[in-house]
C-alpha cells in the first residue's frame, strides 16, 4: 500500500554492504537522562563527532536534561536536546530553558516539535510557534519533526494535507534563515512509505534534508510495543508479519533490510533528500551503537553537516 497514494515505478532494490557503509557516515543517535545514564563514557561508543539528540518526556525536570546535555558535550559530542511545545508552560520556561543550555552546557542545535501531549501546557502547539517567538535565532542547527507514515495528531482525518503545509513554512523559513535545517523523521519498518514521502515533499518544493528515523536492534516484542506506542503506521506490518513467523519471534529485530533498501536507492540516486540516519535506540544505547558502527557508521558527522 502506498503511502498518500504516492508510488514509484519500481520497488527498492537491495543494497550491498559498501552502499550500507556510505549511508551511514553522520547517524545521530536518541538518548534520555534515565538512559545516557547507562553509558559510563559516549567516546567508548560512538565515533568522534555523533549527534546526540535529548529526548525531552514530559515530566522530566529541566535539571536533568541541563545536565545530561553537559555531560555528553563535556565528552565531546555535539547535543541537541528536544523542546517539545506543548509541554512548554510560557515563553519564560522556554528563555530559561534555552539560557540554561546555552549557558550550562554550550547547546547551538534544537529539535523543535510538537510533543505527543494532547492538550498543551500552556501558549505553544507546534515547532512553528517556537520558531515565531526568536528565541532560537543565533542557533546553528535547528531540526524539525516529520512523519513519512502520517501523525493523527496532526492530520486527524489520515491524510497529509496540514503537515504538508507547516512543512512548507518550514521551508519558507529555512530559505530565509542562517541556520542549518533538516527534519528527523519518526522510525520507521518499511523502505517503500519512506521513499515515497520524501520524493512527494520534494515534488512539493520542501527540500530540507531529511534524517531518516531508523530504530536499533531490539526484542520484536520490544519493538511492536514502541511501534504501537508511537503510532507507526504502514510499515508496522513488517514486525506483524515477522511476529506471526515462529522461526523468528524470538530472534531479535535488526534494520538491516531497512537501511539497506534506503542504501540501495540512495546509491541510484545521488539526489534523494535522506542525508542522514537517525537512530532509535529502543533495546540499549550500546547494542545500536555498536550495530551501527559494525555496519560502517564510523565516521563522524560529514562536512555536508558539520
Amino acid at each position: 500500500m502506498a503511502l498518500f497514494n504516492f508510488r514509484r515505478d519500481t520497488a527498492p532494490a537491495a543494497g550491498s554492504p559498501a552502499e550500507v557503509e556510505a549511508f551511514l557516515p553522520g547517524f545521530s543517535m536518541e538518548v534520555m537522562p534515565r538512559t545516557a545514564e547507562k553509558v559510563e563514557d559516549f567516546r567508548a561508543i560512538l565515533p568522534k563527532g555523533t549527534r546526540v539528540y535529548i529526548a525531552h518526556i514530559e515530566g522530566t525536570p529541566i535539571e536533568d536534561m541541563v545536565g545530561t546535555a553537559k555531560r555528553i558535550a563535556g565528552e565531546g559530542f555535539d547535543v541537541m536536546p528536544h523542546f517539545p511545545a506543548r509541554i512548554i508552560k510560557d515563553r519564560a520556561t522556554l528563555a530559561d530553558w534555552i539560557n540554561r543550555y546555552k549557558s550550562e552546557a554550550g547547546v547551538k542545535q534544537a529539535l523543535l516539535l510538537g510533543g505527543g501531549v494532547n492538550t498543551p501546557a500552556g501558549e505553544y502547539d507546534s515547532s512553528m510557534q517556537l520558531i515565531e517567538t526568536g528565541l532560537f535565532d543565533g542557533f546553528e542547527r535547528l531540526h524539525v519533526a516529520g512523519h513519512p507514515e502520517g501523525n493523527k495528531d496532526i492530520d486527524k482525518d489520515g491524510g497529509d494535507a496540514i503537515g504538508m503545509k507547516a512543512l512548507k513554512w518550514k521551508q519558507d523559513f529555512a530559505n530565509r534563515s542562517d541556520a542549518k535545517m533538516a527534519i528527523a523523521t519518526q522510525f520507521c519498518f518499511e523502505s517503500g512509505p519512506v521513499i515515497d514521502w520524501v520524493n512527494k515533499i520534494n515534488a512539493a518544493g520542501v527540500s530540507i534534508p531529511v534524517h531518516i528515523g531508523v530504530a536499533g536492534p531490539a526484542k520484536l516484542q520490544t519493538m511492536i510495543k514502541f511501534a504501537i506506542a508511537c503510532g507507526v503506521g504502514p510499515s508496522l506490518r513488517v514486525l506483524q508479519k515477522r511476529a506471526m513467523d515462529v522461526t523468528k519471534l524470538l530472534l531479535p529485530y535488526e534494520p538491516t533490510e531497512f537501511i539497506t533498501d534506503l542504501a540501495a536507492h540512495k546509491a541510484k540516486n545521488p539526489d534523494f533528500g535522506i542525508e542522514s540516519v537517525h537512530f532509535f535506540p529502543l533495546g540499549g544505547i550500546k547494542t545500536n551503537a555498536q550495530w551501527a558502527t559494525d555496519h560502517g557508521g564510523a565516521a563522524g558527522v560529514p562536512a555536508a553537516q558539520a
